[in-house]
């Protein structure tokens, strides 16, 4: 079996649409959306396109529960009906699919950070009792593949908002529950960057500027969340 796993589309609409068409040319079997799917410019549009396909499995990310507390939180939950808000909040938590457990962050949290400068003791905790041998997540926005003990964890990346030096949409492929293929896939980065303006956002312009004119850099995506890891 191979899947799709596409974590924090954040309502990049434009680099969701090059990852599914990447997806259906290469006739994956299933895909597994692992939360944060709406928080970004085009939080309807997002929900509509993947509502609507086959073979598809969803978990909520922190990004995805229902409040409204900043600007840009209150513009979102504008943007949404009331079906698509009660939608987002019964997302499950986690999902085990072909043997592989798919969580946002990690199995006991959806807003624990993992990435490279983790210690093997710490992520050994937040693995503790995890019956499967390959956890897939993502939360950090950067790809990144470990083992502790027998567990193997990754975080596929971000198809809408990478923290990779790169503008691009990360995400992964997963065969039989086991082995994974981290991907990339170029989008039509103007048009993005023209139709977000367009959208009444409120962080369209600091999005555009640090997300598709500039890059964010593991190194200084890695320096903000050490203290959190």
């Amino acid at each position: 079996m191979k899947t799709a796993a596409l974590y924090d589309v954040h309502g990049m609409a434009h680099a969701l649409e090059a990852v599914l068409a990447e997806v259906e040319r290469e006739r994956f079997d299933a895909i597994v959306f692992g939360g944060d799917i709406v928080a970004g410019p085009f939080p309807h549009e997002t929900l509509e396109r993947i509502r609507g396909l086959d073979d598809t499995h969803f978990i909520r990310g922190n990004a995805d529960r229902s409040y409204a507390v900043t600007p840009a939180s209150e513009w979102r939950a504008g943007m949404l009906s009331d079906d698509e808000k009660a939608w987002l909040d019964a997302l499950p938590f986690s999902l085990v699919l072909d043997g592989a457990l798919y969580v946002h962050s990690t199995p006991r949290s959806d807003e624990e950070m993992v990435t490279e400068r983790t210690s093997d003791e710490r992520l050994a905790e937040m693995l503790a009792g995890v019956e499967q041998e390959l956890v897939v997540s993502g939360h950090t926005h950067m790809q990144l593949d470990r083992r502790v003990g027998g567990v193997r964890f990754v975080n596929a990346g971000s198809v809408g908002m990478p923290y990779e030096g790169e503008i691009a949409a990360f995400w992964a492929a997963v065969v039989d529950g086991r082995d994974v293929e981290f991907r990339k896939t170029a989008f039509d980065v103007e048009r993005a960057r023209a139709e977000i303006v367009d959208t009444g956002w409120p962080e369209a312009q600091e999005f555009v500027r640090e997300n598709l004119v500039e890059a964010v850099t593991r190194q200084v995506a890695l320096d903000v969340f050490e203290p959190l890891t």
